[in-house]
């Protein structure tokens, strides 16, 4: 099942997400269930977060039956230690804290955010250089996977391949893997740092090394004072994971994501965009919905008949009817549920 709901803006599309995600765990924790729910960072799931935050707090969906598992964590912060690195204001465990952990007046029962800060950048970069035969690069652009073999000479490289990369992905399992897991795309189809042109299969969590134009821009953009500061690597869930949810729930809006969304649809899956891995899920029966605003709709527009050929239903719900269309969508079986205000 694939379907594409357009939102009229980031509000809209905000509150169709949140009520997706609620309507999904309410559902599946009636029977008193433990629900695991996949995040992600950046700007596109803010919205949705308030609102999961605003249903826990009115008892409407409960924490307490709900853990959580993170897409990506920087390696490199700034900072003495593990604990220092994690809160450090640029790291995906203080955006959680900031955007949802610390919303919430009943706590979920757990929440994981990849390993990453655990790894010391310097030494990562030092064991790198001294066994060169213990990993390889994968790629076909910037970004590079950094995948080290299981033997690895060296004892530190090794610790990071079973306990930080293995280890998280044996901890998803553990749980019984991703009831939904909520995704962004990258300006250029990546999803997390699943950068474009690392291979799909064979990459559950990645050690990925930056590419320069991104650690500059860390920079240029006010993220860090300096680039000595900004991070060069990355930890995060590879495509082959992230779409092993059960539902994958990606939003997108502004007119940047406009190009990369319509690329994931309505070409074939490639590497070089990441996120267009969903088609694949698609096809091998997993429920893909992307919920996208107006200006990242742009290239879709007049291509329904296309994408529906290509097995993707596309609902438009920013004609303004959209309360009465999504009373009528499967996805909320309960329209009086109000989020907003």
């Amino acid at each position: 099942m694939f379907t594409v709901l357009i939102a009229s803006d980031f509000d809209h599309m905000s509150e169709m997400a949140a009520r997706i995600v609620i309507d999904d765990i309410r559902e599946k924790t009636g029977g008193k269930d433990p629900y695991v729910l996949g995040l992600a960072t950046g700007n596109s799931p803010t919205g949705l977060y308030k609102h999961l935050a605003k249903a826990v707090n009115t008892h409407q969906v409960n924490a307490s039956l709900i853990e959580t598992f993170n897409l990506d964590e920087y390696v490199g912060l700034p900072g003495e230690n593990a604990q220092q690195r994690a809160l450090h204001p640029e790291s995906y465990s203080y955006f959680m804290i900031q955007e949802l952990f610390g919303l919430l007046r009943h706590k979920f029962r757990e929440t994981s955010v990849p390993w990453g800060t655990l790894i010391d950048q310097e030494k990562l970069a030092s064991e790198l250089r001294a066994h060169p035969s213990d990993w390889e690069e994968q790629g076909a652009d910037k970004g590079r996977a950094i995948v080290i073999r299981r033997d690895a000479e060296s004892k530190y490289l090794r610790w990071i391949r079973t306990d930080i990369l293995d280890g998280y992905a044996e901890k998803i399992a553990q749980k019984g893997g991703i009831d939904l897991h909520v995704i962004g795309v990258g300006g250029r189809g990546h999803v997390a740092f699943h950068e474009s042109g690392i291979p799909f299969e064979g990459n559950e969590m990645l050690l990925v090394k930056l590419d320069e134009n991104t650690v500059s821009n860390a920079v240029a953009d006010g993220h860090f004072a300096r680039i000595e500061d900004s991070p060069r690597y990355a930890v995060s869930m590879g495509a082959s994971i992230v779409y092993r949810a059960k539902t994958v729930l990606l939003l997108a809006n502004g007119s940047r994501k406009a190009a990369p969304v319509a690329e994931s649809l309505l070409r074939e899956p490639s590497p070089m965009v990441p996120i267009s891995y969903g088609q694949v899920f698609s096809r091998q029966g997993g429920k893909m919905v992307y919920v996208i605003d107006s200006a990242a709709a742009e290239h879709l527009r007049g291509k329904t008949a296309e994408l529906k050929r290509r097995g993707v239903e596309v609902e438009d719900m920013s004609d303004g009817h959209a309360e009465r269309k999504v009373a009528d969508l499967a996805f909320f079986r309960d329209p009086a549920l109000s989020l907003m205000g």
